[in-house]
């Protein structure tokens, strides 16, 4: 008697887990749906800087069911994983997709003038700035004028594979580490406006707004990071995004950072050994 008491609690349990579990993927999908409408207003027509990775596919498919005109952006040298891989995701969500593909020498030309512009040493954010730089730019000749990204979500939802080292510190640290993250992304994207604005684009970022992220923060560490050895983290996003239709191959695709999937950060590297710079990581 007693087994089978107890086989009906953990049943029980279990699916209470999941019931609460599909909660919060349904309240996370109402919030980022509000974070991006409140962010967007009265605007009809928005391009999206677009990798075909789930945070760009997760925002760009918002955008698609909440009825905006969607343009997909998408910056990298030729072979680059963020080029050929949007190539294949793009058409998969019906959008309108335009690329621009970086050379060598346009891209040394524009580096002096982005690390200038924004007064920076950080080499991550140098390298974020270049892509915008040409964000920008595609933005500009394709005549649209606000570009919306999805920066945010690897700040809240654990993307980061620094995530996994201090996972075993508890939830404590990586609350201080999203802290910490999220400071950084909101002086970085102040960087980026720099840049945009001067093709006359504005760019905004809904997934990093104050009340977004204040509920993205309640949601528990483990609905986001399973442990030290979760090489695909951001669970509960993927959910969300594999809800409201975005391609599966899309929403599971691990994290890999713009200036990586680019290849702006191995032309930045070997830009650094032909000219020496002063810059520190």
């Amino acid at each position: 008697m007693s087994l089978r008491v107890s086989c009906v609690n953990e049943n029980f349990i279990t699916s209470l887990t999941a019931r609460v579990t599909d909660l919060l993927v349904v309240d996370l999908k109402n919030a980022l749906v509000e974070a991006l409408t409140e962010t967007v207003k009265e605007e009809s027509s928005v391009a999206v800087a677009f990798s075909g990775g789930i945070d760009s596919s997760l925002l760009a498919q918002l955008c698609n069911v909440l009825g905006y005109k969607v343009t997909l952006l998408t910056v990298g040298f030729p072979g680059s994983q963020d080029i050929e891989f949007s190539k294949v995701i793009a058409p998969k969500l019906g959008l309108q997709h335009k690329l621009l593909e970086l050379h060598r020498e346009d891209f040394n030309n524009n580096y002096e003038y982005v690390e200038k512009k924004i007064g920076c040493g950080n080499i991550s954010h140098i390298e974020n700035c270049l892509a915008f730089y040409y964000l920008g730019l595609l933005a500009q000749q394709n005549a649209l004028r606000l570009i919306l990204t999805a920066n945010g979500c690897d700040e809240l939802f654990c993307g980061y594979d620094r995530f996994r080292s201090i996972y075993e510190f508890g939830d404590a640290r990586i609350l201080e580490f999203i802290h910490e993250k999220i400071e950084n992304e909101i002086i970085l994207m102040q960087e980026v406006k720099s840049i945009t604005t001067d093709f006359g684009v504005k760019t905004m970022h809904p997934f990093l707004s104050e009340k977004f992220s204040s509920i993205a923060m309640k949601i528990p560490i483990d609905d986001k990071i399973k442990g030290c050895d979760d090489f695909l983290r951001k669970h509960i996003l993927r959910e969300v995004a594999l809800i409201i239709g975005v391609p599966r191959e899309a929403a599971t695709k691990p994290k890999k950072a713009m200036q990586y999937g680019s290849l702006i950060h191995k032309n930045f590297k070997a830009l650094k050994t032909l000219r020496p710079v002063n810059i520190h990581s």
